[in-house]
């Protein structure tokens, strides 16, 4: 029904201008005759509508405006018209949802012209953390508290000041304003961490907004920018001993991480080659060549080969260790020589019978404290957390023993005897750490037990250890061979290598696995495939042998930075 207005009304409201909302945009229409038909007609013309679009006429305080009552709103000129497509209603709707998720949603608005700034509050030791001066925004759909005023930093009021005057252009958003990404803030907001699950549905959201922005092809310069977003948010994600503590994310001179690794799994069919030229080649590990200071009782070739020549004879244990140490930089110079390297343990065949060398010969390389880190820290510093860390992971049978096992509670009446505590730690450390394929070509990644197998197996001692040897077949690196009546009752331990069998000075699981790992520097043996994450992780975590030039998985890093800021 049309409203019948009076002839005052009908002069009144002729060729009236009158204000009208769509979106955020204000614009004045102009009527020369005052019809709710017309009205409509030429809003739809003033902000390029579709004609079949269904509208909605509200005032600015949400109230419906009819037809009826139209002709006499539009004279009051404080009105104002606020129009509503059926878009735009759902885009209310799914926003009203959004705020029904949470009742807090963070968020971190970032700009390109911010990460000079960025990185020096990264790398500058003197400078407020990075934390302290970024501010995560706080909506609520109570109204903001007059407390988180205080949390404003003059960085985040920068940013915001030049986003509004319109200075910087193209605005980094970390996209966590989503339901998926409160999620994300709440579980790190709950436990001071991300469950793997809850990083990865992280780092999806963060890799599809960089795609919108950019398209196919997201730059090097965005891609650190946004790793650097994420451990300012979460800092306990931070990598403290990387040299900027995101590289796990996303390394720009490797140009490797979580997020890079997003990228290529979305744009698989992209045949761009990725650029090479800064890339720093990192050589850190087991097979790489060293330095050692001079030591006065090394001898010269003629005096190592008749010291060779008696080790082949001797029996006594104190010469023994004499010249194996006098003898330690001649065989190193072997063990880099592919020709000789592999003749060793024929050429210095005490190491098949005497206990200790491996250790020696290890001290020797690096030092006394970094040769006791594993055993002085393992049970004080990381096994504990890494039985925590697991709880996260899908539980399966075995899983469940070994943390049994390492955490010294009962087993269940079915359940087989499983490792002994030390053992069953590092085995879960195992399952955080899970096993890599070689490369694209590899037919199939390995599983956890299959690995396990690969770093540790179990031999009852009244079996012959030849049989063993004998039936020990495609598996050259190195491994733990237990002997004992079960896996919690182990008398011995041997180093498994090429064929032969090195004996551990330690009757534990855990001095008896130091031995292992340090037989890869004594023999400059490269890790296993599947082991090369645990290995590595020990190696640069844990002993802080060749930190920042050993190549790193991200998982190795990410796990690292989740241990040692817990």
């Amino acid at each position: 029904m049309h409203a019948t207005l009076s002839p005052d009304l009908k002069r009144q409201v002729a060729n009236m201008l009158i204000k009208v909302k769509h979106r955020e945009t204000k614009k004045y229409v102009k009527l020369e005759e005052v019809s709710f038909t017309d009205f409509m007609s030429a809003v739809q013309q003033k902000f390029l509508i579709p004609e079949t679009a269904a509208l909605k006429v509200t005032d600015e305080q949400g109230i419906e405006v009819a037809e009826d009552v139209f002709p006499e709103l539009a004279g009051v000129k404080e009105v104002c018209f606020v129009i509503y497509t059926a878009e735009d209603i759902l885009e209310t709707k799914s926003s009203k949802k959004l705020r029904d998720c949470s009742d807090l949603t963070h968020y971190v608005t970032l700009t390109s012209c911010d990460l000079t700034v960025l990185k020096q509050l990264v790398e500058e030791p003197s400078s407020p953390s990075l934390t302290d001066t970024l501010s995560v925004s706080t909506t609520s759909s109570q109204g903001s508290d007059t407390s988180d005023a205080g949390l404003v930093q003059p960085l985040l009021e920068s940013i915001h000041a030049r986003n509004e005057r319109g200075g910087c252009s193209s605005p980094f958003r970390l996209p966590l304003c989503t339901c998926l990404g409160v999620t994300v803030i709440h579980e790190y907001e709950k436990t001071g961490s991300l469950k793997d699950s809850t990083r990865r549905l992280m780092v999806n959201i963060i890799v599809a907004h960089m795609r919108e922005k950019e398209g196919r092809t997201v730059s090097k310069a965005t891609k650190e920018f946004h790793a650097l977003g994420i451990v300012s948010l979460f800092p306990s994600l931070k990598d403290p001993y990387s040299k900027k503590g995101y590289e796990h994310f996303y390394g720009i001179q490797s140009n490797k991480g979580f997020l890079e690794w997003r990228i290529k799994t979305v744009q698989r069919q992209s045949k761009t080659p990725t650029a090479s030229q800064n890339r720093v080649e990192l050589k850190g590990g087991p097979t790489s060549r060293r330095t050692f200071g001079l030591t006065n009782d090394q001898q010269t070739r003629d005096q190592c080969m008749e010291a060779m020549s008696l080790l082949h004879h001797t029996t006594d244990q104190d010469i023994v260790f004499q010249k194996m140490r006098e003898t330690f930089y001649y065989r190193q110079q072997i063990l880099h020589d592919p020709q000789e390297s592999a003749n060793i343990l024929q050429m210095f065949p005490r190491f098949l019978d005497t206990k200790g060398l491996i250790l020696q010969d290890f001290a020797m390389m690096f030092g006394v404290e970094t040769a006791s880190r594993f055993l002085e820290k393992w049970n004080t510093t990381f096994k504990d957390k890494v039985a925590r860390e697991a709880r996260d992971l899908q539980e399966t049978c075995r899983l469940k023993r070994l943390l049994k096992s390492a955490l010294n509670e009962e087993m269940d009446d079915a359940d087989e005897p499983e490792w002994d505590s030390d053992m069953a730690s590092l085995l879960v450390l195992l399952h955080l750490l899970t096993p890599q394929p070689a490369g694209r070509k590899r037919p199939k990644k390995m599983s956890v037990g299959e690995a396990i197998d690969h770093l540790v197996k179990f031999h009852k001692s009244c079996q012959s250890l030849e049989d063993h040897l004998m039936n020990n077949e495609g598996n050259p690196q190195p491994y733990l061979l237990a002997t004992g009546t079960s896996k919690a009752q182990v008398f011995s331990f041997y180093i498994v290598w090429d064929r032969k069998l090195l004996p551990c000075q330690s009757c534990t699981s855990l001095g008896a696995f130091d031995e292992l790992f340090k037989c890869h520097f004594v023999f400059s043996v490269k890790y296993e495939d599947a082991l090369s994450s645990l290995y590595t992780f020990l190696q640069t975590t844990v002993y802080n042998i060749d930190v920042g030039t050993t190549v790193e998985s991200p998982r190795v890093k990410e796990l690292r930075a989740k241990l040692l800021n817990k």
